[in-house]
């Protein structure tokens, strides 16, 4: 039988089309999957392969051993400072990120993420998890990069930025699924990693090279809905428990009516169910046969709220103690870094990025400045020439940062620190420098600067043309990122306490962008009824609509542009701005 005639050019046509496919196929596969987990509040030492005696984490342990490490990787005394700049790879007051709340955990939307640069090359990017970077348009995880975000809002669950319906719990909590109300099931972290397993099974499938952001609120208080089969085992052992506190711990109660012991069995458990939850992940990339075409990253956002165990260090979370913002930092790639290589050489938060850039074999932007540094090459153990740098980190509360307070400044060797508190600042914080020759003495036990006056005036010059530099990266640096109104992205917009600012022009305001004059309807929502109580809407200080025993109003016209919107409440003799407020833009 003879075949029909098949012209030989178009035989070369789909033998060439076939050769390109193919090589876009290699392209995909050959570019690594990313997972990156931060927990949230775990601290250097609450891991068996750190030291501690009592938490078991023996998968993270197993995969520490997998791993290459950083022994000095350094991140923010607080989480959305280290967030601000693990997602940029800069410092965070480049990126108007300066505390943790009172819209000062916001980001300003123009800075470019990772999530924005994989997505751009390719990849596809998830967060599950908690974001604490901006709850509205423009600043969600999913406004900067990410295509696939299941997120609580604000700082964590059981704050008053959560759906009023969670009532402060962590189990079968209600999620933002890309911007909308989810009610899920089962214990937080697990339903976060059972949500990234699931879509990177999906990635997985269709063969795309993914990028997976993990960060927990575990085990960040507060600590009454711990896994309960967890927590029970723990305190079977209430001596051990005790003995992980740095002092007696005393019988003081938290606001949850729970003891010291309790508290401790608490965290326990939410570690080793975070643990428990690594296991399954890296179980499951054995099984999708991706683990050897997978990073692995795993560090921690700060140190422990609480003054417990943190190994050879000292010092506790909001403070530039080392036991405050020392992270373990565990980089799994098989084949690509030895198992338990360890650097030793100065690294931090900041360095993520590019690091993860290099890995990929992408391109930083055109024009975009960083401020970290590629440790790949230390991870992989190199032999590279690695020039001197430093660190200095920084936070306290408050609306703009205060030269020398509450910062930390280290180079391989010495560490300049001025522990002067996570609150108001005293007169003067540089009374309180301290020096360490961190290197030989991690606990920072022996304050050297009195013998190294020479070296006390080098760091503190260091920090002083840091601080300089990062408070001038753009006009009006420390001025808050504003919340759109009225767009098209996001409406309702639900304004909470996280994002509420105190100003001189008021005791509690949201700095705005209204985009669209309305009309609109806003819904009063607070944990107490409206009955007898009267709410007053003000822009820029004029009143615009009140309330009469009532929680919503309909038909409100706002007028456009950059504002201050105040929404107070009077119950009796008590003013104060709503709990929370929807903002409805009607048809």
């Amino acid at each position: 039988m003879k075949l029909p005639a098949f012209p030989i050019r178009r035989l070369a046509g789909i033998a060439l089309l076939c050769l390109l496919v193919s090589l876009l196929h290699f392209d995909a596969q050959a570019k690594p999957n990313i997972i990156l987990i931060m927990t949230d509040d775990q601290g250097y030492g609450d891991f068996g392969s750190t030291g501690n005696p009592v938490i078991r984490t023996p998968r993270i342990d197993k995969f520490a051993a997998q791993s290459a490490r950083l022994t000095d990787f350094y991140v923010s005394p607080v989480c959305s400072p280290t967030r601000a700049s693990l997602m940029t790879g800069r410092f965070h007051y480049r990126t108007r990120v300066v505390d943790t709340f009172r819209g000062r955990s916001m980001m300003d939307p123009e800075e470019t993420t990772i999530a924005e640069i994989l997505s751009g090359a390719g990849y596809a990017t998830g967060i599950f998890g908690k974001w604490h970077l901006g709850d509205c348009y423009p600043m969600r995880p999913q406004d900067q990069g990410f295509q696939e975000a299941l997120v609580i809002k604000g700082g964590g669950l059981a704050q008053n930025s959560e759906p009023l319906e969670n009532d402060r719990r962590y189990t079968d909590p209600i999620l933002l699924h890309n911007g909308e109300q989810v009610q899920t099931q089962g214990y937080c972290t697990d339903v976060y990693f059972d949500a990234a397993l699931d879509w990177i099974g999906q990635q997985a499938e269709a063969e795309k090279p993914f990028f997976v952001y993990l960060p927990t609120n575990a085990p960040h208080g507060p600590f009454h809905d711990p896994p309960k089969a967890l927590y029970e085992e723990y305190l079977k052992n209430p001596d051990a428990l005790k003995g992980l506190y740095i002092k007696e711990p005393g019988t003081k109660k938290d606001r949850d009516g729970m003891d010291p012991v309790e508290v401790m069995a608490s965290i326990a458990a939410m570690i080793t169910n975070v643990d428990e939850n690594v296991g399954k992940l890296l179980d499951r990339l054995d099984a999708l046969s991706i683990a050897d075409n997978t990073i692995v990253i795993f560090m921690v956002d700060n140190g422990p709220a609480n003054e417990r165990y943190v190994g050879p260090f000292r010092g506790k979370k909001s403070q530039p103690l080392d036991g405050g913002v020392r992270s373990p930092f565990f980089f799994r790639w098989p084949g690509k870094v030895e198992p338990g290589h360890t650097s030793r050489m100065l690294a931090a938060h900041i360095d993520v990025l590019p690091t993860l850039l290099a890995a990929a074999e992408v391109p930083l932007p055109e024009g975009l400045k960083i401020d970290g540094r590629n440790v790949l090459p230390l991870l992989q153990g190199e032999e590279v020439k690695w020039p001197g740098r430093y660190i200095a980190l920084q936070c306290h509360r408050g609306n703009t940062p205060i030269q020398y307070h509450n910062f930390m400044i280290r180079n391989q060797r010495w560490k300049l620190v001025c522990p002067s508190g996570f609150q108001e600042a005293p007169k003067s914080p540089e009374t309180l420098f301290e020096l360490y020759e961190v290197a030989n003495d991690p606990a920072e036990i022996n304050d050297v600067a009195a013998d190294h006056p020479g070296v006390v005036a080098e760091m503190k010059a260091a920090y002083e043309a840091w601080f300089q530099d990062v408070g001038t990266t753009r006009p009006d640096n420390y001025e808050p990122p504003r919340i759109f109104i009225g767009s098209s992205h996001e409406n309702p917009v639900v304004l909470t306490g996280q994002d509420l600012r105190t100003t001189e022009v008021s005791p509690g305001c949201w700095l705005v962008d209204i985009r669209s004059e309305g009309p609109y309807a806003i819904n009063l929502m607070s944990p107490d009824t409206f009955d007898d109580a009267e709410a007053i809407v003000k822009v820029d200080g004029q009143e615009i609509v009140d309330f009469q025993d009532t929680a919503q109003v309909t038909g409100v016209n706002l007028p456009t542009g950059p504002h201050y919107l105040e929404i107070m409440v009077t119950r009796g003799k008590r003013t104060a701005p709503v709990y929370q407020a929807a903002m409805l833009l009607q048809e």
